[in-house]
């Protein structure tokens, strides 16, 4: 799947971001001397632990230990308290190596409820310390001092918790009173989260539901409660700061009124970052920045990677800078991100010193060069556009059409009209341009239509809100909601009209297929009939090509019908008014009738024939502009595929295989499958321009007859009823 990037979208018409700018911030933490002898120490016990290994298998599991105690360490020291208490606990019991290496394997920090993750980290920390030989007398004393650590920095907010908590007051609280700003801080370890929000309690952040926590496996309805909460406005909302965990926020929502996010750890998993990051820099996102927040060292500004592997700031600046370099290939995280979260585990271990992603990136290069073609595709995505907003305006698929239809559609149905109501910023309209309401609140309705308003109710207030047909009114709204051609109450109008107007001969129950209005002097000079008639092409495989409705009339001269062409026919039908004609005129309508029936659809009849021919052009054309699309995309990947095959041929490409075999043997089953794709693609390009063109080729046109609009001059009413109009 290719992921567009929003910085690559064009710009609005004034040359303003169409979405908001991400900015990466760092927060810096002045630790003491206390925090920083905890890094240190289990620095120095990793490197014991790691030395006195006996076997692989015990390396494997002191490994995952450590990584473990160092990633809940700096989450919070309540976090790495319990982790650590387990790993004393369970230490030295030499459990088989099948047991233990099964249960490392079973480890997975991707779960969907965080009390059974906190048990799983529990039972895999604790599987794997049994593998581990006896503690050293040593070690028993940096184990102490940890543990002792631990437990005192938990009882109180340790140099982190206090930078956040300064932070919270300066940002949220404007001259000590709640602003309409809010936050979300992320943590992977539910520990943490029960942990923060008790300092943050104790701080008063929790008054009047200020503070709120979403945690996988909390009660459903709970969760939709508070998330409903902070997506709705400052001002219908008191919820401020949410403390969330992974398992809780994938896939969710959080920008309407939240741009500002805090890492309360840097996730050693590029992608997690991301899809923190991505609850707030989102599609709808109204601030013109997004605010990411990352902890680090106090001087990381002046820094560099120099520090003594194992040091608190220099472990911290190394993971931010691992950050940092996940904003700069954001495009493309798959393999360059695989190498950045296995480089931040070895400089957790103590074996790296400097982030280094250089043959990752180029490795990847084949990959961007292929995104850049695809980015090469939004001039045609434009184009699309525009031809969209083109078969709109084509369809009158406007926003008071879509309401006329649903008017009407109600009306057949015998359901209670629309309601006209104010919307502060709709209605009254503040520019003075529209005349007529055009948000509504729906009536109570009947029968299977009171589905209609299911989705109305607003997800915080619960208060049901009224709908709109512009989707301009409804944009960074959710006070209103969009009634769109999908909507359920559109899509039950549209079904009603389409079977009262389709119903043959004089089965329409409620529709009468035949309408007469009274227009102005200055539009016609003689009366005019219209017939509406719908014509479904088809293709030379019966495929509908298109479907129409076309219209042909002609002017009552003397009793005789005289054809008019299509623009005079275009011209009359929008002269028509709501104003209809006396009960005079409609039975001298109705007299002349058989007389004209046969002309007019004569005339509707080589309407369609005109139409066809004009569609035979369009279809020919259309046809060769499939094929071309379809030769260009094909050819652009085969283009890609030989450049990728040229690359991989190098000798250069093959002597970075080393001695890996099995790598050797998979590049030469990727090289094969690249050439076999790379000689089908001629032929692919054939087979389908011979379907494409098959597909247009003899299309067939059927007509049917719909419906019939009289019109007629005031001067003419008047003639006939003696000036009674």
């Amino acid at each position: 799947m290719v992921r567009r990037m929003k910085s690559e979208l064009k710009l609005r018409w004034d040359g303003s971001r169409r979405f908001a700018e991400r900015i990466v911030k760092h927060l810096e933490v002045p630790y003491t001397a206390e925090e920083r002898d905890a890094h240190q120490n289990l620095q120095r016990y990793s490197e014991l632990r790691l030395k006195n290994a006996s076997s692989e298998g015990e390396r494997l599991a002191a490994e995952f230990v450590l990584k473990l105690l160092k990633k809940r360490l700096f989450s919070s020291p309540a976090a790495f308290g319990t982790t650590l208490e387990k790993h004393m606990n369970t230490i030295g019991g030499q459990k088989s190596n099948a047991n233990y290496a099964r249960d490392i394997d079973a480890y997975d920090d991707d779960y969907a409820d965080d009390e059974e993750y906190e048990a799983q980290i529990g039972d895999a920390m604790g599987s794997a310390s049994q593998a581990l030989s006896s503690v050293s007398n040593e070690e028993r004393v940096l184990l102490k001092e940890l543990s002792g650590y631990a437990t005192k920095a938990s009882l109180r907010p340790d140099s982190k918790a206090q930078t956040l908590i300064k932070w919270l007051n300066q940002t949220l609280k404007s001259g000590g009173k709640w602003n309409g700003e809010r936050v979300i801080l992320f943590t992977e370890y539910r520990a943490t989260q029960k942990w923060l929000y008790d300092l943050l309690a104790r701080e008063g952040f929790a008054e009047e539901r200020r503070l709120e926590m979403i945690y996988g496996g909390m009660d459903k309805d709970e969760r939709e409660r508070i998330k409903a909460a902070f997506q709705a406005p400052p001002s219908q909302s008191e919820v401020r700061i949410l403390l969330a965990t992974d398992a809780a926020s994938e896939g969710v929502n959080l920008q309407n009124h939240c741009s500002r996010l805090i890492h309360i750890e840097i996730p050693w998993n590029p992608n997690r970052m991301e899809q923190r990051n991505g609850r707030v820099d989102r599609h709808g996102q109204k601030a013109a920045e997004v605010h990411i927040h990352h902890f680090v060292g106090r001087g990381f500004d002046s820094a560099s990677t120099t520090g003594k592997v194992g040091d608190l700031e220099a472990d911290l600046e190394f993971l931010m800078r691992a950050a940092l370099k996940i904003e700069t290939i954001r495009e493309d995280l798959g393999k360059v991100g695989l190498v950045i979260a296995s480089q931040v585990e070895e400089a957790m271990l103590g074996r790296r010193t400097r982030l280094d992603t250089t043959r990752a990136e180029q490795e990847a290069e084949p990959v961007r060069r292929m995104l850049k073609f695809d980015r090469k595709l939004r001039e045609q995505l434009e184009r699309l556009s525009s031809q969209l907003h083109e078969t709109q305006k084509a369809l009158n698929l406007t926003p008071e059409h879509v309401e006329n239809a649903v008017r009407v559609g109600m009306e057949l149905a015998q359901q209670p009209a629309l309601i006209p109501v104010d919307v502060e910023g709709i209605w009254p309209d503040p520019t003075g341009i529209r005349k007529s309401c055009p948000v509504f609140r729906l009536p109570a309705l009947s029968g299977s239509w009171a589905q209609c308003a299911e989705g109305l109710a607003h997800p915080h207030t619960k208060l049901i809100r009224p709908i709109v047909f512009d989707a301009a009114l409804a944009a960074g709204r959710d006070d209103v909601v969009l009634a769109h051609l999908n909507h359920r109450l559109v899509q039950m109008c549209l079904r009603l009209l389409r079977a009262e107007i389709w119903s043959p001969g004089n089965q329409s129950k409620h529709l009468s297929r035949v309408s007469t209005c009274v227009v102005d002097d200055s539009a016609l000079t003689h009366p005019v009939i219209v017939a509406y008639g719908r014509i479904v092409v088809l293709g030379g495989d019966n495929h509908r090509l298109h479907e129409e409705i076309i219209t042909a009339g002609g002017a009552l001269i003397e009793g005789r019908f005289s054809r008019l062409n299509v623009g005079e026919t275009k011209s009359a039908l929008e002269a028509a008014t709501e104003t209809p004609a006396p009960a005079a005129i409609e039975s001298r309508f109705q007299t002349l009738w058989p007389k004209q029936r046969d002309a007019l659809l004569a005339a509707l009849e080589a309407r369609r024939v005109e139409r066809t021919k004009n569609l035979e052009k369009n279809f020919e054309e259309l046809a060769e502009k499939e094929v071309n699309k379809l030769r260009f995309v094909m050819n652009e990947l085969r283009r890609t595929i030989h450049e990728e095959l040229e690359s991989r041929d190098n000798p250069q490409f093959k002597l970075d295989f080393g001695g890996d075999e099995p790598g050797k043997q998979q590049h030469e089953r990727d090289l094969a499958a690249l050439r076999r794709r790379y000689n089908e693609i001629p032929d692919e390009i054939e087979r389908e321009a011979v379907h494409i063109r098959s597909r247009f080729r003899n299309p067939s046109a059927r007509l049917f007859p719909v419906a019939v609009t009289w019109l007629i001059p005031r001067r003419a009413v008047l003639a006939i009823t003696g000036g009674r109009a």
